[in-house]
């Protein structure tokens, strides 16, 4: 093309014009396409009607969902469609009949119609109808694609499964039924078919509960925004059954399939949606007969906060910060050397906050021992091994009105791994007077921290003797306080640390081989402790970081250890991680020890909470829901417990009458009365009394004066016998003995 001015000064240029084709008439099931993903008309122009079921002309979604009305004559093909438009989006409201024309595209997945042309329509056309569909028909991604965009009224029971994101994006992930989603490798051995078919169930019963909208609570632009859903009453924990009160749109957006709400909740949701209250009654945990043994992980507990390290000149640090730019928690310090430097409170007054939580829970254990996780190591600030843990006693004691509590000190420094191979979070017990006493020094495990060894990346293990306060020595147990290597990623020790990710039902996480070791060494560790107490009543508890048929569990087990958790609680895991639960907290016994339990409760206090009630997230949004004076969310990971019948036998006395099957102490060993008795000692192998000795698996030890009888098992000089027949003050394997060798 030429063009000439006036002065006779011309020039050219070329143009291209293209023609676009005429909007093609199509219902919106046309535009979806039967059995497909993909539109066939992707790439086209359409025109098309239908009723808007819902708007998102704020929050980011920038559009609508048009759906034709009446009855679903077309399976197989959804029959509704998002129009994305922030303009088009501004002029329509739910219920409006509407012409829609524009761009057919797939948008991560979605179908939608952009760049659109909106016309309302004179005469409305027939009213969409909710789908009340059995989750059976939508459990799988072909059955959802059929409905995409649809507006659905939920049919079944649904189950929080996850909150974490509820925090950030608003939205939270649902289990149709009534059970949350499971960890495979807490439900079966890692590839086993069973794990595998908890794969296929958490696929099947996982949707998304959104709020109708992008935003990103957390961000500077937006924590002035009340959260939705969450509010100081109304806590919506992993576990709470969800009622639906009206429609929802079925979305599919970020790779997932969602539950959109008509319009954006700005509020608790509660027109939408309510959740039930798991918490009234979970405020202390279930009831337990006799004296109880608790573990509890307290989440980097750190008494010397980054500001006081900081202060001190030990070193440097960077935190993260509240909406207003206050310091809450520690985002990293290092002190010279890169040495390592405090984990949790950023100040007093957030650490203030931690504390709260973490005495009123430990409080509210109604525990006689526990093993605390996550303690600050103080060593590592100048200041003795125990200093942090002697605060939290004081707090604890100043909260229950008097001294109820005291800790296990720490071994001596030669008694210790170099403070250099030692973490800076370590393990701890705590303990009440009145009802428990110490038995032997605490002994840490120093022979597996050297570099290639399985504690050179983990803390080491520390066990403690303990008895029913009053009670002889020789009624000890050990508890030994466990928190191996996380699961997360990291430099292999060991061939096999390496994550399998290829399916869930494989994946043990990082450091699997680790861990295995671990087991290993705290089996050992544990039966050399306990020989040194002359106890067989061996308790292993903690954070273990592994699920409950992981490998490292299994060597527990192998062991002859019981985990108490899924034995007397299964329906309670510890951890709630990738929409999942699982237990990586346990309370194992030893055969002897498990003979001592009344019973084993999770408390879910903390994995179950969403992260916005807790302390570290203490003013990051305009709606405040830290509450102190509840033990909620004070951790990451939930407390264990178990019910404990305590030995407490009685030294023998000359003066006193003892029927049959009383049991006394004499001389160092145990004896039990074969009939009534009076003034004559244990020591007879033909009197009265027999000597009671167990091995660490529960079999009898053979001693002179205890009666066998046929087919009963024992242990002498390290090799297993059975009796032939009745038999007593007959040592095993002497020529014509009564017992022949097992095996």
């Amino acid at each position: 093309m030429t063009a000439t001015d006036s002065t006779g000064a011309s020039g050219s240029a070329s143009f291209t014009f293209q023609v676009a084709a005429a909007p093609v008439a199509a219902t919106i099931a046309e535009i979806q396409g039967t059995d497909t993903a993909t539109s066939p008309y992707a790439g086209k122009s359409v025109i098309t009607t239908g009723v808007v079921t819902a708007a998102y002309p704020v929050g980011g979604f920038n559009g609508f969902f048009v759906q034709t009305g009446g009855p679903d004559l077309t399976p197989g093909a959804s029959d509704a469609v998002f129009v994305f438009g922030s303009i088009a989006t501004g002029q329509v409201a739910i219920g409006d009949s509407v012409q829609v024309t524009g761009a057919v595209s797939e948008f991560q997945g979605l179908t939608e119609i952009s760049s659109p042309a909106v016309t309302k329509l004179a005469d409305p056309l027939p009213a969409v109808v909710a789908g009340s569909l059995p989750w059976s028909a939508l459990d799988t991604d072909a059955e959802k694609e059929a409905h995409e965009g649809e507006l659905i009224a939920p049919q079944g029971t649904f189950t929080v499964t996850d909150n974490y994101d509820t925090n950030y994006y608003g939205s939270f992930t649902l289990a149709a039924g009534d059970k949350p989603l499971r960890q495979p490798t807490d439900a079966a051995r890692a590839g086993s078919a069973e794990a595998q078919a908890v794969v296929a169930d958490n696929a099947a019963r996982m949707i998304t509960l959104d709020d109708g909208s992008t935003l990103n609570y957390s961000s500077a632009a937006n924590s002035g925004k009340p959260l939705p859903w969450l509010t100081p009453e109304n806590a919506a924990s992993v576990g709470s059954k969800v009622t639906f009160h009206q429609p929802v749109i079925l979305d599919y957006r970020f790779s997932l399939w969602n539950m959109q709400p008509p319009a954006q909740v700005v509020d608790d949701g509660a027109a939408v949606a309510t959740f039930s209250d798991t918490r009234t009654g979970n405020e202390r945990p279930a009831a337990l007969r006799g004296t109880r043994l608790g573990t509890f992980n307290v989440e980097n507990y750190f008494p010397m906060t980054g500001e006081e390290y900081v202060a001190r000149g030990l070193g440097t640090c960077t935190y993260y910060n509240d909406r207003a730019g206050n310091h809450i928690t520690v985002n990293n310090c290092s002190g010279p050397g890169n040495s390592p430097g405090p984990r949790g409170a950023a100040d007093a007054v957030s650490f203030a906050r931690q504390q709260a939580k973490i005495v009123t829970g430990v409080n509210r254990l109604g525990a006689s021992v526990v093993s605390l996780e996550e303690v600050e190591n103080s060593a590592w600030f100048g200041e003795p091994r125990d200093t942090a843990l002697a605060g939290l006693v004081d707090a604890l004691n100043a909260a229950a009105g008097s001294a109820v509590w005291a800790y296990a000190p720490s071994p001596p420094a030669d008694k210790l791994p170099p403070l250099a191979q030692q973490d800076v979070i370590r393990t701890a017990f705590i303990y009440k007077p009145s009802e428990v006493s110490l038995v032997g020094p605490q002994t840490v495990l120093t022979t597996e921290s050297d570099d290639g060894e399985p504690f050179s990346i983990a803390r080491e293990p520390d066990a403690q003797g303990f008895k029913k306060a009053g009670a002889s020595d020789l009624d000890a147990f050990l508890v030994v306080a466990n928190h191996w290597k996380s699961k997360g990623s990291g430099t292999p020790l060991y061939d096999g640390d390496a994550q399998d990710t290829s399916s869930p039902a494989n994946d043990q996480g990082a450091f699997n081989a680790t861990r295995v070791h671990e087991a290993q060494a705290v089996v050992t560790f544990a039966n050399q402790v306990a020989a040194s107490l002359g106890t067989t009543r061996v308790f292993l508890v903690g954070d273990f970081n592994a699920y409950t048929h992981e490998d490292p569990i299994e060597v527990l087990y192998a062991a002859g250890y019981t985990d108490l958790g899924s034995t007397y609680d299964p329906a309670e895991p510890t951890y709630s991680y990738n929409n999942m639960q699982g237990s990586l907290d346990h309370v194992l016994a030893s055969p002897n020890a498990k003979a001592m339990v009344t019973g084993a409760d999770v408390w879910q206090i903390n994995a179950q909470e969403a992260v916005a009630y807790a302390y570290s997230r203490y003013n990051y949004n305009a709606t405040l829901l830290f509450d102190g004076g509840d033990p909620f969310a004070a951790s990451d990971h939930d407390p264990v417990i178990a019910g404990l019948n305590l030995p407490s036998t009685p030294a023998w006395s000359a003066t006193k009458i003892y029927n049959a099957g009383d049991t006394v102490v004499y001389r160092g060993a145990i004896h039990r009365a074969l009939w009534w008795t009076a003034w004559l000692p244990p020591g007879d192998p033909y009197g009265v009394w027999e000597e009671i000795a167990t091995a660490a698996d529960g079999t009898a030890i053979w001693t002179p004066s205890r009666i066998f009888v046929a087919g009963d098992t024992v242990v002498h000089q390290g090799k297993k016998y059975t009796a032939k027949w009745w038999t007593r003050n007959q040592a095993p394997g002497k020529p014509l003995s009564p017992w022949k060798p097992v095996g």
